[in-house]
């Protein structure tokens, strides 16, 4: 499994395309909608600035772009090549591939939140305690790893041809809803009772907890936990079903 984890990391260096669009694209979208608001500007009752409170939703942003939208596409990619076939005639166990494409998918994700809390400090001045720095990147990375297990998801419940629809229909739909891009507070009422049971909003709630140095909330862990063994239990089961189709 080590082996196929440093595989997945060596292709996924070598991307240029999907490095600019997990690492550079979160940073400039961040850059874009910081602007838009003076520097003393606040969120609603949160008491953060609009670049601080951005910023956890866009390192969020970044890491699910890195791990959905990589593991989905390369995943149908390589059932219809043969290579996950050929996968199969080794030793490797079928939730071994399942565990090494999420963990995988979540390392590459690092850079992209490191990025946005680099570009967050240096150009919109955002100031956080050392802590609070180090244990926003360790809860928005170990966080990813929900993402991580649903890309794989729908990299099997998806052909080759479908999957990026599928997978822009999730990600956009999951970013937007979540509130990763404007705040929920923002949203009519139904759209806001349906955004606190999504784990985009769950996700960025944790960050934005950390950033105000409170608790996190035991629902919105609560909320993540069930998304990954729902994502990651999918996952197994579709590639157990494939392996019996083949």
């Amino acid at each position: 499994m080590n082996a196929l984890i440093k595989l997945e990391l060596a292709r996924a260096l070598r991307n240029k395309k999907f490095l600019f669009f997990s690492v550079l694209y979160p940073s400039m979208i961040y850059l874009i909608f910081s602007s838009s608001s003076g520097s003393n500007e606040r969120v609603s009752d949160t008491g953060l600035t609009v670049a601080t409170y951005l910023m956890v939703s866009m390192a969020s942003f970044g890491a699910l772009t890195a791990v959905l939208m990589g593991n989905s596409e390369r995943i149908a990619k390589e059932r219809e090549s043969g290579w996950v076939r050929q996968l199969r005639l080794t030793t490797l166990p079928g939730r071994g591939y399942v565990l090494a494409k999420t963990a995988s998918a979540a390392v590459v994700s690092l850079p992209s939140i490191v990025m946005v809390f680099v570009v967050a400090a240096a150009v919109k001045n955002v100031r956080l305690d050392a802590w609070q720095w180090l244990a926003l990147a360790g809860v928005i990375w170990a966080g990813s790893l929900v993402f991580a297990a649903l890309g794989v998801a729908i990299g099997y419940v998806a052909s080759g041809d479908a999957v990026r629809p599928i997978t822009m229909i999730v990600y956009f739909g999951l970013s937007i809803l979540g509130g990763l891009w404007m705040p929920s507070t923002t949203f009519p009422q139904i759209l806001q009772d349906i955004a606190k049971w999504l784990p985009t909003h769950a996700y960025a709630e944790l960050g934005r907890a950390i950033e105000q140095s409170q608790a996190p909330s035991a629902t919105d862990v609560a909320v993540l936990a069930v998304y990954f063994v729902l994502f990651a239990g999918g996952a197994a089961w579709l590639y157990r079903k494939d392996t019996l189709k083949a």
